[in-house]
């Protein structure tokens, strides 16, 4: 499953980027942002957002 960040969601906590195995997630603005070619699509991020910024999509 791929994943996307819901700006609107995100408090820019960091907590996606602290547990990212592979190191795909950066902060840009403010906001986590995915980068969808190095993601392996683990769901560690989503797993582990406390604001559910972070969502499967198809």
């Amino acid at each position: 499953m791929m994943y996307r960040v819901d700006i609107e969601q995100c408090s820019g906590c960091e907590t996606c980027v602290e547990v990212c195995p592979v190191e795909a997630i950066s902060m840009v603005d403010g906001h986590a942002y995915i980068d969808i070619d190095e993601c392996i699509e683990c769901g560690a991020c989503a797993a582990e957002c406390p604001e559910g910024a972070i969502v499967e999509v198809d």
